[in-house]
């Protein structure tokens, strides 16, 4: 019995002990964390989300399947948003004597803002803030276009294919095509009934069948400011002329521009596009895309 005894007692020290050095296991619910930052920044969470949607989205059509292998020809959609906003020098330079578009700008690929600089003066600046159109310059003229429109029309040149990932994209797969000798994969974008504020543009790309790069865009611009009556310019055919690979996004190295002819053959070459300086950037203070302080607000 007092065997027994001593047995129980050390049995139950030891129980004791044991409870005491055994972390107990407690079922924590796991939740996003968001670091308060001075930068613009995007939780991973959040990307792969956004991503995975698309992804979804996207694997609902023959045509989006198509547009989502470009997407990882291209660098991958993760990517493109993980790596923060976009900067980069955007010269069009229409042949016919129009007004040329050349300035710096800096793209958040994630809210769609923009700040524009000037090449030729560093103090002209236009931008947009995701809700208003602004422009701060000493001299009026220095912007001889519609910076509203301006603000995020060359990401529709430079981000193809990760602009298509959004709501509001419709994707149609058309017959496919040849062009230089290579076979495409023709895609159709449209847009829904109040889908930015030119809902009635439409892009058509062509998707190389072997890298799934894009080579082509043809496109309207239906831009109510500029067809107040409805209706929209001529098609355009833009060849996108080389690559650059920057920070693992596949990009082109430049644009020619000609208006779309008879059995959507490029005809007149009519502008020529540089697309230099690019980069990311995740350092860009909270602010960057603000309206700055004595700016003129344009809506």
């Amino acid at each position: 019995m007092k065997l027994f005894y001593k047995l129980s007692l050390l049995s139950v020290f030891a129980v004791i002990i044991s409870c005491k050095e055994t972390p107990k296991s407690i079922n924590m619910a796991t939740e996003d964390v968001v670091a308060e930052t001075n930068v613009i920044s995007y939780p991973d969470s959040w990307v792969n989300s956004r991503v995975e949607k698309a992804k979804e989205r996207l694997h609902t059509s023959v045509a989006g399947k198509i547009i989502w292998k470009a997407m990882e020809a291209h660098g991958g959609l993760d990517t493109w948003f993980a790596n923060g906003p976009i900067t980069f020098r955007f010269n069009y330079q229409p042949l016919n004597g129009k007004t040329a578009r050349d300035s710096y700008q800096t793209v958040d690929t994630w809210k769609n803002r923009s700040v524009h600089t000037s090449a030729t003066d560093s103090t002209a600046k236009f931008g947009w803030t995701g809700e208003q159109a602004w422009m701060k310059a000493k001299d009026s003229t220095a912007f001889a276009y519609d910076t509203k429109f301006w603000a995020l029309t060359p990401l529709w040149f430079v981000g193809h294919p990760f602009v298509l990932s959004g709501e509001g994209v419709n994707l149609e797969l058309l017959k496919p095509t040849t062009f230089k000798e290579k076979e495409y994969a023709v895609v159709k974008v449209t847009f829904d009934a109040g889908t930015g504020d030119a809902p009635d543009d439409y892009y058509i790309l062509y998707v190389n069948k072997e890298t799934s790069k894009i080579a082509v865009m043809r496109y309207i611009v239906s831009y109510p400011e500029y067809f107040k009556d409805g209706g929209h310019a001529p098609e355009k055919f833009t060849e996108f002329i080389g690559e650059q690979v920057v920070d693992g996004i596949t990009m082109p190295g430049g644009f020619k521009t000609y208006w779309t002819e008879k059995d959507n053959q490029p005809g007149e070459y009519i502008t020529k596009i540089d697309f230099t300086n690019v980069s990311f950037n995740l350092e860009l203070p909270k602010g960057f895309f603000n309206a700055p302080e004595g700016a003129q607000i344009l809506n």
